[in-house]
């Protein structure tokens, strides 16, 4: 029921779907709370004794913004700039917060997405629901700079520059803020950013003057329980078809990238940040299954040969993170 509730939201979203307009008050009450809020923050902006990066969205689900942020952890490492992440750590249960997330963990623990970003990058991960309090966590290891994974609409973050992304393929869905629609803040909030990262198309860029197009390369397939490595093509070739698995906020993404390949693929999605349980993954018949990496790390306990992972990598314009980190440390060097 969940599953089904969650899609057909989503889809009225998207859809423009009539039987929202009942809803439009509240969405455009959404807009002016928000709007309130970003105003108060403009007034007394706080402050942090490094620079803060935010990496955020200014709708519901995902965006691809996870990475985005390992790309952005890599274009620091070869500036030789110490990072921390911080992250609200959606779904963890850790004995306390603020919590530091390591590569051995479980993502029941420590949520998928720190778990996946500690894996990925290799940085030290901070969790907490109370972002100001992952920041002064964060400030104790002493970097050169702090990326906050999401946490755009969390104004008692201090932040020194603000990174927004978008999914090309579905946009800004019907435009109205929640529960109407999809948006966390009035599109306006996009002119506010220090810079609009477009994950889609390079058309999609165009729609937004100044936008920078970002897309998720895919990587080889990994068998989970072995660790071989096929080519996407090589896979292609050799399996033919596959059941394709997605709890993320865009499953079709992910389906489309494994179609686009050639694959024959039986999608299954579940909502984003599913804890996966026996049984969740035992498809009829004897295909391989492929997933995303952020739900492999949910699947411990579930690993078997036919189960499969493809990872990607975020592809943006040459020299582009390595602009942003400069931008962010420069900004907090000589403020305005």
């Amino acid at each position: 029921m969940k599953r089904y509730l969650s899609a057909l939201v989503n889809a009225a979203w998207y859809d423009n779907a009539p039987w929202l307009a009942p809803l439009w008050p509240l969405g455009r009450l959404t807009g002016w709370v928000s709007s309130r809020r970003l105003r108060r923050f403009r007034e007394r902006p706080p402050v942090a004794p490094v620079p803060v990066l935010v990496v955020g969205n200014v709708t519901v689900g995902g965006t691809g913004k996870t990475p985005l942020v390992a790309a952005l952890c890599q274009a620091a490492a070869d500036l030789e700039l110490s990072v921390v992440v911080i992250s609200r750590g959606y779904g963890a249960r850790p004995p306390a917060f603020p919590w530091r997330v390591t590569a051995d963990q479980s993502a029941s623990l420590c949520g998928d997405e720190p778990l996946l970003l500690a894996r990925l990058t290799g940085v030290p991960v901070i969790i907490d629901p109370r972002r100001r309090r992952a920041l002064e966590a964060a400030l104790a290891l002493k970097p050169d700079l702090v990326i906050s994974d999401d946490g755009l609409q969390h104004y008692a973050l201090p932040r020194t520059a603000e990174l927004a992304v978008l999914d090309g393929a579905r946009g800004l869905g019907n435009g109205r803020c929640l529960p109407a629609g999809p948006m966390r803040e009035p599109a306006t909030r996009l002119r506010q950013v220090d810079y609009v990262v477009i994950n889609g198309e390079p058309a999609q860029a165009e729609n937004w003057p100044g936008a920078v197009s970002m897309q998720l390369a895919p990587g080889a397939l990994v068998n989970a329980a072995t660790g071989r490595q096929l080519s996407l093509e090589s896979f292609t070739r050799q399996y033919v078809a596959a059941h394709a698995v997605a709890g993320i906020g865009h499953p079709e993404r992910f389906f489309n990238t494994l179609t686009q390949a050639g694959l024959q693929v039986s999608p299954h999605a579940f909502p984003d940040h599913h804890q996966y349980r026996a049984g969740d993954l035992d498809f009829p018949g004897d295909l391989p299954v492929v997933m995303t990496e952020k739900d492999l790390v949910k699947c411990n306990d579930l690993l078997s040969e036919r189960l499969w992972v493809l990872p990607v990598r975020a592809i943006l314009p040459p020299g582009f993170a390595g602009e942003v980190l400069r931008t962010a440390i420069e900004r907090h060097t000589t403020p305005d």
